[in-house]
């Protein structure tokens, strides 16, 4: 029996903040394919990964290709070096393209790399050695950064995962405004609901399949199938030319990224958790409208943000309160904050310790250091200084999850809608 072999492509690091897209690279790529007879073997797959990485692309995600090893495969390899050569953002100080090619079998140390990739940070010369010892056809360019998310791409094993319909523009449009019909994106939400998400922030009135760079992307619309993504281009209407459009696998909206924390103390910085703690402080809002909390548990305990891109989210947090247990899914960041993406109330303390009411109906007022409480309307006192406990009304709920809204939220985290919160 003839073994098939195929080829696996990694590409990586080819944009900047000014513009260019790695997807559309790929497109470009896939089209030259098919003008020389080269299919592709499944989707295409993009992978995102660790988004608190340091030196990370502006989406920080890689893309694979998976082609038949044959006699067209030194074409192929062509044919991805020239593209790269061709569009990648070299001007860019931080633009660092890595292509990596490798035709053996995918194995458990390369899954095990892939999510290293998602949950830490690799650097180069990590990167280099590894693609070296299983035998990749390593091309660097500039620094060459980018072979640490092609590698990751190639090797990823994609037990959950989605899809993603980009549509491109022309390139005499870039860095001008999109001309999508917004109505239709909201008949567009109302058709395919819950098999596309993502589409829109109705609390911000923000149209978030409309990319905010002057890259090559028209639109992007995030699906559960494939069959939902059809239905979806067919309604959205737009008035300027689509060159192309391609349909990518990927782990986005998975939570891939995130881990299972044992305790507060055993997390890292830039790594990303699921973690349980006790609230320890009411939230409290900075300048710049901010709002930050800690929690805690016997290991320690980590301060926990909700930043102001969040916005309503933040009204939510300012919800809780000391003795609150909650379950935070998130990652660490520069400052050492847990960035919240998401949070389950595992459970609320109802209770809260104020001053005993007098005989009359008054609250009472403390009377000073252990010397208890006294009533201002009618002079009654009292010796102890214990405060009782009432029982009060909460604006959350026991067993609920709270997410960041749309406009806000990262490419790997779940959304509510994608999660089984019946178990």
């Amino acid at each position: 029996m003839i073994k098939i072999r195929y080829l696996y492509i990694g590409i990586d690091d080819t944009d900047s903040p000014e513009g260019m897209c790695t997807t559309f690279l790929a497109s470009q790529i896939i089209n030259k394919f098919r003008d020389n007879g080269i299919e592709l073997v499944d989707y295409p797959r993009l992978i995102r990964l660790n988004p608190f990485a340091r030196f990370k692309t502006r989406g920080n995600g890689g893309v694979s290709l998976k082609i038949l090893n044959d006699d067209k495969s030194d074409l192929a390899k062509e044919i991805v070096l020239d593209e790269v050569e061709k569009l990648s953002m070299f001007d860019c100080d931080n633009t660092n393209p890595g292509v990596i090619f490798y035709d053996g079998e995918i194995t458990k140390e390369m899954e095990d790399y892939a999510f290293r990739a998602i949950y830490e940070f690799i650097t180069i010369d990590e990167a280099e050695e590894f693609g070296n010892s299983i035998g990749c056809e390593i091309h660097k360019f500039k620094k060459g950064r980018g072979i640490i998310g092609s590698i990751a791409a190639i090797g990823l094993p994609l037990s959950d995962y989605t899809y993603e319909l980009l549509a491109y523009r022309a390139s005499e449009n870039y860095g001008t405004k999109r001309q999508i019909d917004y109505e239709s994106v909201y008949l567009m939400d109302k058709e395919t609901f819950p098999d596309t998400f993502e589409n829109i922030d109705y609390s911000e009135e923000y149209i978030a399949i409309e990319p905010k760079t002057p890259c090559p992307v028209l639109y992007g619309i995030r699906s559960n199938t494939v069959d939902a993504l059809e239905k979806a281009k067919d309604i959205v209407e737009v008035s300027e030319p689509i060159v192309d459009s391609c349909i990518f696998k990927t782990n986005q909206h998975t939570d891939m990224h995130i881990q299972k924390a044992s305790d507060i103390a055993s997390m890292k910085q830039f790594g990303c958790y699921e973690v349980v703690g006790e609230v320890k402080n009411r939230p409290t809002i900075i300048d710049g409208g901010h709002m930050f909390f800690y929690i805690f548990d016997e290991s320690g305990e980590v301060e926990c943000g909700a930043y102001e891109p969040t916005k309503n989210f933040r009204k939510v947090v300012s919800y809780l309160r000391p003795g609150d247990i909650v379950k935070v899914y998130g990652g660490i960041g520069e400052q050492n904050t847990f960035n919240i993406e998401k949070f389950q109330v595992v459970k609320l303390n109802d209770l809260e310790y104020q001053n005993p009411i007098c005989e009359c109906g008054k609250r009472m007022t403390s009377a000073g250091k252990n010397k208890g409480f006294k009533c201002r309307k009618c002079g009654n006192r009292i010796e102890s200084d214990d405060k009782v406990p009432v029982k009060i009304n909460r604006n959350l709920s026991r067993g609920q999850f709270y997410e960041t809204p749309v406009s806000a939220r990262r490419h790997l985290s779940k959304p509510l809608c994608r999660m089984d919160l019946t178990r």
